[in-house]
Formats: structure tokens, sequence, C-alpha cells
């Protein structure tokens, strides 16, 4: 009689019981910003069609203000709480002190949208910094000296947000387009920080054979030249300097990317999102001198950077991670790629279609609007178990 040995796959770990969003800075932050991607987009539909009005904060200021100091803010807060406490071995905020900065936020988003704006004003400055000072703490525990910049770009947030707040109370003249503007610079020094630092390591750890590397040069070149962009924004420098000091960037950050061999990933999702939106960056930086010069408008610039890099490097960092810090398999499944794609392609119409056909621009508008609320909204239903449940081997965060 013949007999066979049955070999069984190994049942998946069942989702796990209880309520763990506040045991570590991405749950509640990544839940909150991806659900608010997705709303915060249709809000801004109804007020670019004129069918709602903000007493306060209103049409493009708004937006612009909500993208980067409530979505992209969040996100940056929730990913730097996280990895603040590896790379110090300290603890950041997490249980009522999380919670507390977490409504702090909300009430910062509520805010904009009601006539209190010196409240508005008050709560919008204050998350930042509230940040900023809770990021401090372990860094200067465990004289974590390296990643202290990181305290001071939120810190500079701060006081970019009260600065336009300011502005439409009618305390200071300065425009509230210049505080966008170093806002965006300042996300976008951030990006490149961590993009550089993570990227060639996933790429290398993702994809065996893979040889991502960062050239000392280059990398001093592609960081350097970004601050220089933001000094020129802030001191307003000539529009010709403006120019040169961004196509230099847009070359050295596309020799960057290079380095790192983005065709080597096409078959590992969890990576390719990440080149894709990274290559966002120097298309930015050309588009920027192109606005300098006078040749297009600035907005194609703007949403290379907020849809294209902003929104792809978040939706891939926030399924990576989650992934990673919930003990789950680091591969992307269908969904997480649909998302990827859901955003790429709002990325897409969004800047080329207007600069190819002028005349479909409202059109590119309302549906690039809908595909990013798609994308945000399938990770936030996606997730939504997956940052509230305990991580699936049992240990904290």
């Amino acid at each position: 009689m013949n007999t066979y040995l049955k070999i069984e796959e190994p049942a998946p770990p069942a989702t796990p019981r209880g309520f763990a969003l506040w045991q570590l800075g991405f749950r509640p932050f990544y839940l909150l910003a991806s659900s608010f991607a997705a709303a915060s987009i249709l809000l801004w539909s109804l007020q670019f069609t004129g069918l709602l009005r903000s007493p306060y904060l209103s049409g493009p200021l708004w937006h612009a203000h909500e993208m980067l100091f409530g979505f992209t803010l969040a996100v940056i807060v929730g990913f730097l709480f996280t990895a603040g406490k590896n790379w110090t071995g300290k603890p950041t905020p997490t249980g009522w002190k999380l919670a507390a900065l977490a409504l702090l936020w909300v009430a910062a988003r509520v805010l904009v949208l009601t006539p209190w704006g010196w409240a508005s004003a008050i709560a919008n400055f204050a998350f930042p910094l509230a940040a900023a000072i809770a990021l401090a703490i372990p860094f200067i525990a465990a004289g974590n000296r390296r990643n202290y910049f990181f305290v001071a770009l939120l810190v500079l947030l701060s006081f970019v947000s009260l600065a336009v707040h300011l502005n439409q109370l009618g305390v200071i003249a300065l425009p509230a387009w210049g505080g966008i503007q170093i806002a965006l610079d300042a996300v976008l020094f951030i990006l490149c920080v961590m993009g550089g630092r993570v990227i060639p390591m996933f790429t290398n750890n993702g994809v065996p054979g893979t040889n991502a590397r960062r050239h000392p040069l280059v990398e001093k070149a592609a960081l350097g030249l970004v601050l220089a962009m933001l000094a020129a924004d802030a001191l307003q420098a000539p529009a010709w300097l403006l120019a040169a000091v961004a196509a230099l960037a847009a070359a050295a950050h596309l020799a960057r990317w290079l380095l790192w061999q983005p065709w080597a990933t096409v078959r590992t999702p969890l990576v390719w999102v990440l080149h894709l939106a990274y290559a966002w960056i120097p298309v930015h930086l050309a588009l920027r001198a192109l606005a300098a010069a006078g040749w297009i408008q600035p907005s194609a610039a703007t949403h290379a950077l907020t849809v294209g890099a902003i929104g792809g490097l978040i939706i891939g960092m926030m399924t990576r991670t989650a992934r990673g810090h919930t003990a789950r398999r680091l591969q992307a499944d269908r969904w997480d790629v649909a998302a990827y794609l859901l955003v790429a392609v709002a990325a897409i119409v969004r800047v080329l279609l207007p600069l190819a056909v002028p005349a479909w621009t409202l059109d590119a508008i309302v549906c690039s609007g809908a595909l990013w609320s798609a994308g945000f909204a399938l990770y936030a239903v996606r997730y939504f178990n997956v940052l509230a449940r305990p991580r699936l081997d049992g240990k904290p965060g």
C-alpha cells in the first residue's frame, strides 16, 4: 500500500482582536490622512463649482493649505513618529498623547472651514509645533543629531502656516502664496532626504541582484540645490536665478534616480511605485524652471510635485510601512496596485493633459480629482483593520 505524505501550506495568521490605533504614530495619521485625501478633493470640487463656500480659507488657497498642512503633514508626522522610535530606541507619542495630537489635527481641519480665523490660525500653528517638540524629546535623549533637521523643518512649517493665516487675518502683508511655496519646498526637501535613504535600500532588498547606489557628489548636489531653491523662493530671487537653480536641480535628481536603477523594479510593485513617484521630482523641477522663465503656467509644476511626487510617495510608503510595522508580508496585493495606478494616472492627467490640450484643463482637474480620491479611499478602506488592529505577531507597536 502506497503511503502519501500530505503537505499543507500553513494557514495565514488570524486577524488579531483588540484596538491598536494609538500604539504608534503611523496608525492614526495614515488613516486620517488617507480618509482626508479622499474627502478633501470632494470638498474642493464643491468649492470649485461654487456649491460650498468657506467663510475663512476658501478656494485655491484652502485647497493648497489643506493638501500641505492637512494631508501631507499628517503623513510626515505619522512616519517620523514611527521611524523616530526605530532611529533612537526611545518612545514617541502613544496612547492619550498620540490621540491628543490627532485631535488637534482634526480640529485644525475643521476650523479652516469656519469663520473663526484666529482659532484656525492657532490650531494650524500648534499642530506641527507640538509634533516637532514630541519628536525632539527622543532625538535629544538619544543624541540623534543626524535627524535634528526634521525637527527644524516641522518648526519651519509651523511658522509658515502661521504666516499664511496672519496674512488672511490682515496682520501681515506677506503674500500667502509665498508661504505656500516655501512650505512646498520644505516638503520637497523632506521627500528628497527620505527618498534617498529608503528607495535604494528598498530596491536592493526587494529586487535581488539590483545595485541601486548613491553617489556622494550627486547626493550633495541634489539636496543642496533644493535648499538653494527654497532660499531663492524665501528671498524672492529674480526669475532667471530661480530658473537656473531649478534646472540644475532637475538634472541632479534625474541622475540620482537613474543611479537607483528604476528599470529593474517593474515586477515589484511595492518598489516601482516609489521609483515612479520619485521620477516626478525632476519633472517638477524642470517644469519650475520653465514656469520661472515664463513659458508655462506654474500650476503644472506644482501638481507634478503634489499629485505626482507627494501623492505617489505617500501611497507607496503608507502601504509598505503599514505592512512592515504590522508584521505583514512586504508584498503589494492587487488592491495596493490598484491604488498605486489610480494615483499615478491622476498625476498624468492633472499635469500632462492641460499642457498638451489647454482647453481640457477643467476636465483634467475633475478626472484627476476623482482618480486621486478613489486611490486614497481604497487605501483607507483596505487598511482600516490593518491600522486599527494589533500586529499579527503580537508585538507592541
